[in-house]
């Protein structure tokens, strides 16, 4: 299947590293708004027709004609006349952004939903780490409410990432709900000074009335070994923490009540790959892994159909 990546960025350019590797997706154009951007640099140096020149610049190529999906790894608010160009040119676009435009897709929890969506959306960094830990506990009870932080190192946030922080957690709370089955989500993102940099960690927690300890932890490990066949760097930090709540009920403000019930904490890191980011940037890794996996089971299905 060919593509385009608008965003010659960190994203889009680790996207097209990753691209590199993959039997079946092929990029054929590769468009930015920073002429000396490393991105469009290394796409030339690989044969790839680039542009400066941003969407407008894409659309006036002659190989976008053989485009059949666009992702896009620029921004939020980009993305919406990006949609729009890329409806009325009538090409399938995969948004790394969280605009939110199309579905919420999680490869191991509901891309097979989406695999026909003009537009699907990955959500966001703290999105594809921490909702398919929530839909686990959510396969063994209802998750009552579930709340994650997203700690990443502030040199793997470049501009677009900074400038989308309250989209971030909009999108990443309501997938929780969405996707990951929660009837309450909030999520938090933090940008780590730390020097050296830090790897990508995320706090899980869930609430639940019912269920069996063994039970969720089971589930989560099927989980962590299900993400990790597209992203290898995708781990516990330690042991699966299941709490009974009974004699001290905590309150939580969101759900304006006492919860009594199982209190499930799950802690993970993710390890990038080091295609073109360094490895301790994980949180644009699992990014740019569930978007290319995303690409590739789009093209099976073209094929299959």
């Amino acid at each position: 299947m060919k593509t385009a990546i608008i965003g010659s960025g960190n994203i889009g350019t680790d996207l097209l590293k990753k691209s590199e590797f993959s039997d079946i997706v092929e990029v054929v154009a590769v468009c930015g708004i920073d002429p000396a951007s490393d991105g469009l640099a290394k796409a030339a140096a690989n044969g790839i027709a680039v542009t400066a020149e941003g969407i407008d610049g894409l659309t006036a190529m002659d190989v976008f004609a053989d485009v059949e999906l666009v992702f896009d790894a620029t921004s939020a608010g980009a993305h919406q006349r990006h949609n729009e160009v890329l409806q009325q040119h009538g090409k399938r676009i995969l948004d790394l952004t969280p605009a939110a435009v199309g579905p919420y897709v999680i490869p191991p929890v509901n891309l097979d939903e989406h695999l026909d969506a003009p537009n699907v959306n990955m959500v966001t960094c703290g999105g594809q780490a921490t909702v398919p830990i929530v839909a686990a506990v959510g396969r063994v009870a209802p998750v009552e409410y579930g709340e994650i932080v997203s700690s990443v190192s502030s040199r793997s946030a470049g501009p677009g990432t900074r400038a989308n922080i309250d989209e971030f957690t909009e999108t990443t709370a309501k997938a929780l709900e969405v996707v990951g089955g929660a009837n309450l989500g909030k999520a938090i993102i933090v940008l780590n000074p730390a020097e050296p940099p830090l790897i990508m960690r995320n706090t899980v927690f869930c609430l639940t009335q019912t269920g069996d300890p063994e039970d969720f932890k089971q589930a989560i490990g099927d989980m962590v070994e299900t993400v990790q066949e597209y992203v290898p760097g995708y781990r516990l930090k330690q042991d699966v923490q299941v709490d009974r709540i009974v004699d001290n009920p905590v309150r939580i403000p969101e759900l304006d009540r006492k919860f009594s019930g199982w209190k499930i904490s799950v802690f993970l890191e993710v390890e990038g790959a080091g295609h073109y980011l360094p490895p301790y940037a994980g949180n644009l890794d699992i990014m740019t892994s569930a978007a290319l996996r995303t690409a590739e089971q789009i093209a099976a299905r073209q094929v299959t159909t």
